[in-house]
């Protein structure tokens, strides 16, 4: 799966629990705690592969999920730059984690990063449209 289809196909996951907090009449506040990770796992089973097998993406007691993918996360499926004769599809604005290299590309390892995931990081950058907060991942988008 290509990180654009992987971007839309989130996207619409995401807009519809959204829609369906939005209205019952939930707050902003009680719509990032509903994102909760051991909430998510038992309500919305289907949002994540992971919840599946019980597993979290990040090793953190409090872990969120309304931003599943970061805000500083940068990706281009047909390469962002190259390297050493290697694309880069995926990077991090803040220069934050690892890079994995995958065949002949390099992605973004965002495994041992916990950034987007606290509940303070969310409330700062919250938006009901989750593609408007990932506005500048997307750099397929011209």
């Amino acid at each position: 799966m290509s990180y654009e289809s992987w971007f839309n196909d989130f996207a619409n996951k995401h807009r519809a629990i959204v829609e369906k907090l939005v209205n019952n009449n939930f707050t902003k506040e009680e719509i990032i705690d509903y994102f909760d990770f051991d909430n998510m796992l038992k309500k919305e089973n289907d949002f994540c592969p992971l919840y599946k097998e019980n597993k979290k993406c990040h090793d953190m007691e409090e872990l969120n999920c309304y931003l599943c993918a970061c805000p500083n996360f940068r990706f281009n499926d047909e390469g962002i730059k190259t390297y050493n004769d290697k694309k880069i599809l995926s990077e991090c604005e803040i220069h934050n984690g690892e890079k994995l290299l995958a065949g002949d590309k390099i992605h973004q390892d965002c495994s041992k990063c916990t950034v987007p995931h606290h509940k303070s990081y969310i409330s700062k950058n919250f938006d009901l449209d989750w593609k408007k907060i990932m506005s500048s991942s997307n750099l397929n988008v011209t």
